[in-house]
């Protein structure tokens, strides 16, 4: 039997150990002009107080290098790979969604039912450049679905901004990641034009599938600050099954605005929702919340984010419906080193009562990047 390495207390204090010694003797930085390094280290330690679930913690750490080689302003050759230990609470709670969404060891391993571990995403990009306004890439490789679409300022980024899954994409939609595919992405002006398609090796039900996904940008600099309005739709090929086991596609469709309110202050929202022709746990989300600078206590790079959200069950799944709410506090020591303390109420609904689940989940979360 495989040994899975479950990350503890004391582990996470190891973990902490190794995050600062790196913080101050491994800097990311250019090797040459056209070639560089960087990467994120991350490591998470939650406690859940869950009604009908086991109150119990755990802990993940994980390290994601990248290489790019740019012989000149068009071309770009770019790798990252992933390593990790410890699935966090992922590995042992009943929750629908991740309390916290970032890669973990499992998730390193037959990437997609590939057979291929550790490397996450390996691609060639040729921009043509129009003028300083109006530019076309091409990309081509494995690549990660949501570094294209359902991109969010202020809740997109599991490392330095919300933790729990629904708060970090839309999870009643598809955005898959780390397999083979390609993506256009047209900057004219103010707007952005995007186009992405993958071959998934397998989802859920162990079926190969074709992703493809498009999404309308305008980016809106006003009177209070800088906007971006975003609107994405996504769908797949038939291979899920529906509640009679036959093939159906997934559909989707969101809206993605973030803006800032001034200097210290910024909001968001999200709202999406699926077709629930095929089996789907959630057919709509709306979700929201704001963003607080701490400049107002005189760090400027520090921040605050509240945010929460509601996912709607579809009629043939368990769940009648999911509420997250969360607040944290992200403290920034150096330009690579942060720190993030983290709350989250959940409350998931199914349609079992006696298979609620509502409490709260409290966190820890430190990052090197380079």
């Amino acid at each position: 039997m495989r040994k899975c390495f479950i990350l503890r207390v004391p582990t996470g204090f190891m973990a902490l150990v190794l995050v600062l010694f790196l913080h101050g003797s491994v800097w990311g930085y250019d090797l040459t002009e056209k070639f560089s390094i960087g990467g994120i280290i991350g490591s998470a330690y939650q406690y859940q107080w869950l009604d009908g679930d086991d109150n119990k913690g755990r802990g993940a750490v994980n390290f994601e290098p990248e290489f790019s080689f740019r012989p000149n302003d068009s071309n770009e050759l770019f790798a990252k790979f992933g390593f990790g230990a410890g699935n966090g609470l992922k590995e042992v709670s009943n929750l629908r969604l991740a309390p916290w969404a970032a890669n973990t060891e499992d998730d390193y391993k037959n990437i997609n039912g590939r057979n291929r571990d550790y490397l996450l995403t390996a691609w060639y990009k040729y921009t043509f450049n129009f003028s300083e306004s109006h530019t076309l890439g091409l990309t081509g490789g494995i690549i990660d679905s949501t570094d294209y679409v359902d991109e969010n300022a202020y809740a997109n980024d599991e490392f330095t901004q919300f933790m729990n899954e629904a708060l970090v994409n839309g999870p009643n939609g598809f955005f898959p990641s780390f397999d083979i595919g390609g993506a256009i992405e047209w900057e004219i002006g103010n707007f952005d034009i995007t186009g992405v398609g993958l071959n998934v090796g397998e989802n859920d039900e162990g079926r190969n599938y074709h992703y493809y996904a498009g999404q309308v940008a305008y980016k809106w600099d006003n009177a209070l600050g800088e906007g971006n309005y975003r609107a994405i739709v996504d769908w797949t090929t038939k291979k899920f099954s529906d509640e009679d086991g036959d093939d159906e596609r997934r559909l989707a469709g969101f809206l993605s605005f973030d803006q800032e309110l001034g200097d210290i202050f910024g909001a968001w929202i999200r709202f999406g929702w699926q077709d629930d022709s095929a089996l789907i746990d959630f057919d709509a989300i709306y979700s929201g919340g704001i963003n607080i600078l701490g400049s107002w206590y005189g760090r400027e790079q520090d921040n605050i984010g509240i945010g929460y959200a509601y996912l709607h069950g579809d009629n043939d799944s368990e769940f009648d419906d999911d509420q997250v709410f969360e607040v944290y506090w992200r403290v920034v020591f150096t330009d690579m080193f942060a720190a993030t303390l983290d709350f989250q109420y959940v409350d998931e609904n199914r349609d079992n009562s006696d298979d609620d689940i509502d409490g709260v989940i409290g966190g820890i979360r430190m990052t090197a990047e380079f």
